[in-house]
């Protein structure tokens, strides 16, 4: 069969870009080469409806293995009692716990977008908030933070069927106890969605939501640092609070629910060989060495955060307890938009990003999001982190000046020649 040039030099660019630049999207990081070998396998070969040992399929003696091992490690993992990892991705797995737990038109209370929320928590342009009825809580204008006391009133007003925490831009950890006594004040299930976090929280480096939140969801990539992907978990089974009941007649467990929501209902085959990579890097997750990734991940933003304060940048909330910041990028007088054009041009990598009441629209913002999941796993450590926000501010205060920022890309070129992709 004749190769395929343009798809692999494409490919060949991509890696390029990759080892070249710095990479700051608070959502990507680089994973080992085990887990690409594991995504690469003949497991993408193998259709396999079902749960291991119940499928739909005949030939699944080896997927099953491969599932139930991924089943494990994860339970062993996070210390749950209950996971499916079939969810293709963060999206999916939301999807799935929303179809298992609501039907349309239930109330919803999730964490706003606009101030760091996630479109699966009750967006209008999203599924959740087409099918069922949102309500928002969000971050203070003065502290940036999430007042805990104003959520609860928000509950107590709107009664929502299920109360949604987790965030895709929030930088401080959550009080997933207060949240379980609002959630059972109003008779609402909890679900957190740590996708974001995901990795720190399973090493304890963060607050742990499973034995305080029903439902847990993750995507597995960020800094859990594996495929491209999601997980449902629960840190212990429980019956559905519907009274819904087998043809035995025995009370459905909340598991059994769940299963169902992601196959058939929402879901085809899963992807045996991303589940396989799962696998693999939910075995890396459990060493010694992550934990130590994990915590130099959060020193890092730490030191990122306090040098971008120190240059006169207004990060939301102050810091970070966590692997991400917000940066509120008006008093600089330069747009998420321009700073992410600029930044990419210096192959500097980041995401525009929306600020708790921003006045621009979510295609300029005023804001952008950095992380530091990336850049750690490459091995960059306390000493590099100064010199790289000292770069990003020249980019930003010299955003329309193309000699300064072909000169910063110059730098950052040198200064990533040093690191390999998945050092550490």
């Amino acid at each position: 069969m004749k190769r395929d040039t343009a798809i692999f030099k494409l490919i060949k660019e991509e890696l390029h870009r990759q080892t070249s630049g710095i990479e700051l999207i608070a959502s990507e990081n680089f994973v080992s080469a085990q887990v690409m070998e594991a995504m690469g396998s003949v497991m993408t070969n193998k259709y396999a409806e079902g749960l291991p040992g119940k499928r739909y399929y005949g030939g699944c003696e080896i997927v099953d293995q491969s599932e139930q091992l991924a089943i494990d490690r994860a339970k062993q993992l996070y210390n749950a009692a209950w996971v499916n990892v079939q969810p293709h991705s963060g999206a999916q797995a939301n999807a799935a716990v929303m179809l298992a737990c609501l039907n349309p038109g239930d109330k919803i209370l999730g964490f706003d977008l606009s101030h760091g929320g996630h479109l699966t928590h009750g967006s209008p342009v999203n599924f959740s908030g087409k099918l069922y009825k949102p309500s928002f809580y969000g971050v203070e204008k003065e502290s940036g933070l999430i007042n805990y006391d104003n959520v609860e009133k928000i509950a107590l007003k709107e009664k929502p069927k299920m109360i949604i925490c987790g965030a895709s831009a929030y930088s401080r950890d959550w009080d997933y106890v207060r949240l379980r006594k609002i959630a059972d004040k109003v008779k609402a299930l909890l679900l957190a969605d740590i996708s974001h976090p995901s990795g720190l929280i399973a090493r304890g480096i963060l607050n742990d939501p499973l034995p305080h939140c029903h439902i847990v969801t993750t995507t597995t990539h960020k800094t859990l640092r594996g495929p491209r992907g999601g997980m449902i978990m629960m840190g212990q089974d429980f019956p559905n609070p519907w009274g819904l009941k087998t043809p035995k007649g025995e009370i459905k467990m909340m598991s059994a629910i769940l299963d169902a929501a992601v196959f058939p209902g929402t879901q085809g085959g899963p992807l045996e060989h991303v589940i396989a990579a799962k696998a693999v890097a939910y075995g890396e997750a459990l060493s010694d060495s992550f934990v130590k990734y994990g915590i130099q991940v959060v020193k890092n933003a730490n030191i990122m955060a306090n040098e971008f304060i120190k240059r006169g940048y207004q990060v939301i909330s102050g810091g970070t307890d966590n692997h991400l910041m917000l940066i509120d990028l008006r008093s600089k007088n330069i747009t998420g938009k321009e700073a992410e054009n600029a930044l990419v041009k210096a192959d500097i990598t980041v995401n525009k990003n929306m600020v708790p009441f921003d006045d621009k629209s979510p295609f300029v913002t005023s804001g952008i999001r950095v992380g530091t999941p990336a850049i750690t796993t490459r091995g960059l450590k306390e000493r590099d982190i100064p010199k790289i926000v000292d770069l990003m501010d020249m980019v930003m205060m010299n955003h329309t000046n193309e000699k300064k920022l072909a000169a910063v890309k110059k730098e950052v070129n040198k200064m990533m020649k040093q690191y390999d992709l998945f050092a550490w």
